[in-house]
């Protein structure tokens, strides 16, 4: 992995969908496949970050990942297989963190069983990182909760700190005191999708 890649202004922000899990608590099948609102959630997820201002993604697959590839439509996606996903979501951060283009001044890392995310939430990400933010997170009612976007100059200990289901835990809580908290409450819904009962609420609407 490039550990310091060169910001440019003309580079966008590069989104890295984490899209590996096995989904062991919904009968062992894979979260990117699962469907909501008609398509897969990896679909989903990937049209979340590019409407709100990420061009470039970069998807991190796992469980069945052939099947993803065979069945999801992610076109013009750089996709990255990894092949420790049952480690948890730091070995498909560190994969991904590994894969991104050279040039990304930062990256908004998005879950793939996070279906209440937005559009407007990524957009309001990315704004802060242009008004200076090196590391940002959403915040619904003042408690940090995902996306998070993270500077280039933070990539290399964000990939160190990876370790197990933590993802970039450790690197935002080693720099707390510069996490951005970018109000999210109004537009999207930070409750993840791991259980059959998540997944009966969020398919009934």
């Amino acid at each position: 992995m490039q550990t310091t890649p060169t910001p440019s202004g003309d580079a966008p922000v590069a989104a890295l969908v984490l899209a590996a899990g096995g989904g062991r608590r919904l009968g062992g099948r894979p979260k990117a496949l699962i469907r909501y609102g008609g398509r897969p959630l990896v679909e989903h997820a990937v049209a979340v970050v590019r409407a709100g201002g990420c061009p470039d993604v970069t998807v991190v697959l796992g469980a069945a990942g052939e099947r993803v590839r065979a069945t999801a439509h992610l076109p013009g996606c750089r996709l990255v297989a990894n092949p420790d996903w049952a480690d948890g979501m730091g070995s498909s951060l560190r994969a991904g963190l590994a894969a991104l283009p050279p040039r990304a001044p930062a990256v908004l890392v998005m879950l793939v069983d996070t279906p209440g995310v937005t559009p407007a939430a990524v957009a309001r990400l990315l704004a802060a990182h242009r008004a200076g933010a090196d590391l940002a997170a959403a915040a619904y009612h003042g408690r940090r909760g995902h996306p998070v976007l993270i500077g280039a100059r933070h990539f290399a200990e964000a990939a160190a700190g990876a370790s197990g289901d933590a993802g970039a835990r450790a690197l935002l809580a080693a720099h707390a005191a510069e996490v951005a908290l970018v109000e999210c409450a109004d537009v999207a819904v930070p409750d993840d999708l791991d259980t059959p009962a998540d997944l009966a609420r969020w398919s009934a609407g």
